[in-house]
């Protein structure tokens, strides 16, 4: 099973940015893994929420065809707690596409108010340069992501 850290797209728009939100909610699991009296989100989760948002508008742009992987974080800065009953929202720019690799810029807000900004790069694993071959299925962009994308797609998600 792989866990999701958004819950939907409010906003997609090809090649250029994606806007995902994530309901913060006391009845998951890892909230409660921290501070059992203080359940709280951890920062990591909203980097691979922002991860996750951000790989996905990548991965469209290049028709799902390559496996795209988180390579690098250059910038996360995320200056408050978010609790259960918050409503995250991650909005990400495309800044950089090529065959090898992207960049994107991200805001994360909580309840309506920016909380954090994150900069990462991902890589498209099937060009690389060790000439390492992943195989043919794509590992990445499951059933479970693409389904994410069906209200801003006409037709099946190929």
């Amino acid at each position: 099973m792989r866990w999701i850290w958004i819950d939907r797209f409010i906003d997609f728009q090809p090649m250029k940015s994606a806007t995902a939100i994530k309901n913060v909610s006391l009845a998951e699991e890892h909230l409660h893994d921290h501070w059992d009296a203080y359940p709280v989100m951890p920062f990591s989760l909203m980097i691979e929420g922002m991860a996750q948002t951000g790989g996905i508008l990548v991965g469209h742009a290049r028709d799902f065809k390559e496996k795209v992987i988180l390579a690098k974080i250059g910038l996360a800065e995320i200056d408050e707690l978010v609790l259960p009953g918050d409503q995250l929202k991650y909005h990400t720019e495309i800044t950089h596409i090529s065959e090898a690799a992207a960049a994107i810029e991200g805001v994360i807000s909580k309840n309506g108010r920016e909380i954090g900004r994150v900069e990462l790069i991902f890589s498209h694993i099937d060009r690389n340069v060790s000439g390492r071959d992943f195989g043919k299925g794509n590992f990445v962009f499951t059933d479970q992501f693409r389904r994410l994308l069906a209200p801003f797609t006409r037709g099946p998600i190929s």
